[in-house]
């Protein structure tokens, strides 16, 4: 029983770190470090609650997470992605079994271009100069608050 508190908690907490970088992306276009380090150091201790072994579990949640942030810091070095985006996704990418990962991108993708449309009419609208700034922690942020539930999260 407590088990499972403790697995509720740890997704609130993650649930709260998620809606915070929303927030904080939104208003200043930065995901901070202490953030996502929060995430990524909060991702083991779901292991443990979950029972994940050693090998493959965790093994395969480290490989996921790399793999993620081989192909987003890829991005990010082509000035497609910023770089709080891409460790955000990569602590995320922790937490979620690999299928789960693969629905947490493409549901990421698609948020993303709604945010991305909504960003460049408000900086038309609002007479801005320069290149809008999205804030794509908000689609991951999103993205991952919906995956939450997903069924073989744990």
């Amino acid at each position: 029983m407590m088990g499972e508190y403790f697995r509720v908690a740890l997704l609130c907490a993650l649930g709260a770190l998620l809606i915070a970088a929303a927030i904080t992306d939104l208003r200043a276009r930065i995901i901070s470090n202490r953030l996502n380090l929060a995430v990524a150091l909060l991702a083991p201790l779901w292991w443990l609650a979950n029972g994940y072994a050693l090998w493959p579990d965790m093994a395969v949640q480290l490989l996921v997470g790399a793999a993620i942030f081989t192909l987003f810091a890829a991005l990010f070095a082509l000035g497609m992605m910023g770089g709080g985006d891409v460790k955000l996704l990569t602590a995320l990418a922790l937490w979620f079994p690999w299928q789960a990962v693969l629905s947490l991108v493409v549901l990421m993708a698609l948020l993303g271009g709604v945010v991305t449309l909504v960003t460049v009419v408000h900086h038309r609208m609002t007479r801005r100069l320069g290149q809008p700034e999205i804030p794509y922690g908000v689609a991951i942020s999103l993205a991952a608050l919906w995956l939450l539930p997903w069924p073989t999260i744990s």
